[in-house]
């Protein structure tokens, strides 16, 4: 069984927070951030959505950069996802 969204809708896996900071630092679990950065998992067929065709531009696999509060987040087969919109994805990681 897998997630297969609809319309314009995308599947991610966040990465992990940072445990440290860059000189080192140990960070307790309320001070880490949300991370912003997150791989695709499955990515929707776009399509008419609002009245509007949308194209999708990303593809599984990609690492894409995400609005900080955006989406729902989910927990399927034990692994915590985030389902949100293309509109939401700010940018892909190359």
């Amino acid at each position: 069984m897998k997630i297969k969204p609809l319309a314009d809708r995308v599947v991610i896996k966040m990465e992990q927070a940072q445990e440290t900071t860059k000189s080192g630092i140990v960070l307790a679990g309320t001070a880490k951030e949300k991370p912003q950065i997150a791989a695709v998992v499955a990515v929707g067929p776009g399509g008419i959505v609002d009245g509007k065709e949308v194209q999708m531009y990303v593809k599984v696999g990609d690492r894409v950069i995400t609005s900080k509060y955006s989406g729902t987040e989910v927990k399927f087969d034990n692994e915590e996802y985030t389902i949100l919109r293309q509109s939401d994805i700010l940018a892909v990681v190359e």
